[in-house]
């Protein structure tokens, strides 16, 4: 389901436009995005809780000169699934 799907279902099945349906997203993902800055995790009730992560430097291989390379550190986003939403996948 890509974004516009997602936007149209929502609204279909609330009864709100998609207008206003692509605006709460938005202001949801702004939302949780300053959560994860701030406190590191952001928890979406139904769905599960997203969480910062670090991941180290490490030594990677150029795949076509197979040269090493330095690749730094950085930050991640890891998902992690509620239970709700697992006993529904089967």
């Amino acid at each position: 389901m890509n974004q516009s799907e997602l936007i149209l279902k929502t609204a279909q099945v609330s009864g709100v436009s998609k207008k206003d349906v692509e605006a709460v997203l938005k202001t949801a993902g702004d939302v949780v995005g300053a959560a994860l800055v701030e406190d590191g995790e952001a928890i979406l009730p139904g769905l599960g809780k997203l969480v910062t992560g670090q991941r180290a430097a490490r030594t990677g291989r150029n795949p076509k000169t197979g040269e090493p390379v330095e690749i730094p550190a950085s930050k991640t986003v890891k998902f992690k699934a509620a239970k709700a939403l697992k006993d529904n996948l089967g």
